[in-house]
């Protein structure tokens, strides 16, 4: 049997206003096709929704351009809370994501001429490279980084999803995790200083910061679209973090989960557990959510955050013309041909 992680997936993001979310972010971030869009029950979260078994409506979406997926998740059966605090750089938990762009000064234009929210100047990251912030309706905190991957052109000024910076209290600790089991093992960049420039209040904020992305090449049906990605740990040098969802539930406002490619569910399953993060949630076959068939399990890292791991038996290529992709027993390496992944844009949604 095979096992990999190909890479991320998609961010999970908790949002309070459903539709006008969806239309934010296909305004801001080009994601305008949704491989999913549906109200369910939610009994695999049950661990993390207090034992209690919420509804919840969830979309899929991707930006074509390039880059990783977002799922965007509004509970039906509750009123999602935000959290009581400000959040902070190093705060436990994924408290910003990174969106690529080919051109930074075009999508700060973009974004200043549309009146982005929380929009910041533009500055630069650790690496020297210019990048700048904004939030979207429920105060969630992107960042915009240059990156030269580019699947094809929609004409949106941006990409999709390229890492997300995820809060830890000990990056060395934290590495087992995320570089040895879940293969983010090559260092972009490793700094500690008071580096942020998305608002006055994350400007005095003493942190480390460490990019790491995978040294094996992205895997997968979906790696020509999604690229290479990133997860930016950030550790807390002046202050004692926050868990993000602290007193909360998952589908709760904020990034809720980081969700991964894999192939071979039950041999990761047994490594993980043998290293000490077994799954706390298992699907144990294949979710039916709409048309896509997918085995979901999640886990956890040293500090709490969530991880899901997800690996793909069926999405649909065209839903509304019933084509559909089983991808169960395809090359685990062998990308999907371009002219199903190109039939993708058939399903873009304009507003």
């Amino acid at each position: 049997m095979y096992k990999r992680i190909n890479g991320i997936q998609h961010v999970g993001v908790g949002v309070n206003d459903m539709d006008a979310s969806l239309k934010f972010y296909r305004k801001f971030f080009g994601m305008d096709v949704a491989f999913f869009d549906a109200v369910a029950p939610a009994p695999l979260m049950d661990i993390y929704t207090r034992n209690s078994t919420i509804t919840k409506r969830a979309s899929m979406i991707l930006n074509l351009q390039g880059g990783g997926a977002m799922e965007v998740i509004r509970p039906t059966s509750f009123e999602p809370a935000a959290p009581k605090f400000e959040v902070l750089p190093g705060d436990l938990g994924i408290f910003a994501v990174q969106i690529r762009t080919s051109d930074i000064h075009e999508s700060h234009a973009y974004c200043l001429m549309n009146k982005a929210p929380g929009l910041s100047e533009i500055s630069f990251d650790p690496n020297g490279k210019p990048t700048f912030f904004m939030n979207d309706p429920d105060h969630n905190v992107f960042q915009f980084v240059e990156d030269t991957h580019n699947y094809m052109q929609t004409g949106q000024h941006s990409g999709g999803v390229f890492s997300c910076s995820i809060g830890v209290k000990d990056i060395e600790k934290s590495r087992k995790l995320y570089s040895d089991l879940l293969g983010y093992d090559k260092v972009l960049y490793d700094k500690s200083d008071k580096t942020y420039d998305a608002s006055e209040s994350w400007k005095d904020v003493a942190v480390r910061r460490v990019m790491l992305t995978q040294s094996a090449p992205a895997g997968g049906g979906f790696a020509k679209v999604m690229g290479q990605t990133g997860i930016e740990l950030v550790q807390a040098l002046d202050r004692s973090p926050n868990p993000l969802f602290q007193d909360r539930i998952w589908a709760d406002n904020g990034f809720v989960h980081l969700g991964f490619d894999v192939k071979g569910m039950t041999l990761l399953g047994q490594e993980f557990k043998d290293e000490g993060f077994g799954f706390t949630c298992d699907s144990n076959d294949a979710l039916d959510m709409g048309s896509t068939k997918v085995h979901c399990t999640y886990i956890e890292d040293v500090n709490g955050t969530w991880l899901e791991l997800i690996e793909v038996f069926k999405v649909p290529i065209i839903e509304k013309w019933g084509v559909f992709l089983n991808v169960e027993k395809r090359d685990p390496l062998k990308p999907l041909p371009d002219f199903m992944l190109k039939a993708l844009r058939f399903s873009r949604i304009k507003d």
